[in-house]
C-alpha cells in the first residue's frame, strides 16, 4: 500500500498532509527517510516526528454532543475538557472538524484519516448545519420581515472576511423578539469560525451557536444530551 494511503487510514492526517511530511523530511520508514509514493506494509517501522503509526483494524465513528467550553483537540496547553474526554480513549481518535470553544453541538471523533479528509475538504460540499441565536447590535436594526430577508440575502450572495468569500448554502432567518433573531444556517465549507465571522459582520452578536447536523446525520435523530455520544456507522454521515 502506498505510504501516504497507510498513513491517512491509521492517522488524522490526510494523504496531502502526508506527503507534506514526506518533503519535509519528517516521516522515516524502518529508520530511513521516506519518500513519496513509496509502498509500504503494516509490518514496516513508520513514524511522523518519532511517533509511530500503528494500523488501525478497528475503525470507528462517534458523534458526539460536544458542550459549550469544550475545545475541540486532543491536546490542550490549558488542560480545559477536550472532546476525546468524552469518548473511550482505545483506539485512539481525532476530531473530524471542529466546534469553537464557546460552540456546541454535533461532531465527529474518529480514528480514519481517509474520512477525515474526505468530510472536511470543501471541494466534497458535505454540508454542516448550525443554529445560531443573535443580538441585534445596531439600534436602527429592527428585526422586520425586509431585514431579515436582508440578512439572509447578504449571506446567500456572500461576505468578504480575511481575504475569502463566505457564502451559505442555504439560511432561514425569524425574530425572537424585538433585540434577538434565529438564523439556521447551512454551509459547506469550513472556514475558522466561519459562521460567527459571518454574523459579526452583519453585527449580529452571536449568543448561543449549535451545530445540528453534518451530512446525514443529525443530533434530532441521535438523541444526545451534551456530553453523551454514540457509536455510527461511516455511511450514516456521508
Amino acid at each position: 500500500m502506498r505510504l501516504n494511503k497507510y498513513i491517512a487510514q491509521n492517522s488524522e492526517f490526510s494523504r496531502r498532509k502526508v506527503d507534506e511530511f514526506v518533503t519535509r523530511k519528517l516521516v522515516f520508514v524502518n529508520g530511513k527517510l521516506a519518500t513519496l509514493g513509496m509502498d509500504v506494509t503494516e509490518k514496516d517501522d513508520i513514524k511522523i516526528s518519532g511517533i509511530e503509526i500503528r494500523k488501525s483494524d478497528n475503525l470507528v465513528y462517534y458523534a458526539l454532543n460536544k458542550p459549550a467550553g469544550v475545545v475541540s483537540t486532543v491536546s490542550d496547553e490549558q488542560d480545559r475538557s477536550k472532546v476525546t474526554d468524552f469518548v473511550p480513549d482505545n483506539p485512539t481518535v481525532y476530531p473530524a472538524g471542529r466546534l469553537d470553544l464557546n460552540s456546541e453541538g454535533l461532531i465527529i471523533l474518529t480514528n480514519d484519516g481517509e474520512f477525515t479528509n474526505e468530510l472536511t475538504h470543501p471541494s466534497n460540499q458535505h454540508e454542516k448545519e448550525y443554529l445560531v441565536k443573535c443580538i441585534i447590535q445596531k439600534s436602527k436594526f429592527k428585526p422586520t420581515d425586509q431585514n431579515l430577508k436582508f440578512v439572509s440575502k447578504q449571506m446567500l450572495k456572500g461576505i468578504k472576511i480575511d481575504g475569502k468569500k463566505m457564502i451559505a448554502d442555504k439560511v432561514d432567518v425569524s425574530a425572537i423578539n424585538d433585540s434577538m433573531i434565529k438564523i439556521q444556517i447551512v454551509i459547506h465549507t469550513g472556514y475558522n469560525r466561519q459562521v460567527r465571522k459571518m454574523c459579526d459582520k452583519m453585527d449580529l452578536e452571536v449568543i448561543k451557536l449549535k451545530r445540528i447536523r453534518i451530512g446525514k446525520l443529525s443530533l434530532e435523530k441521535l438523541d444526545l444530551r451534551p456530553g453523551e455520544y454514540k457509536s455510527v456507522k461511516r455511511e450514516a454521515i456521508l
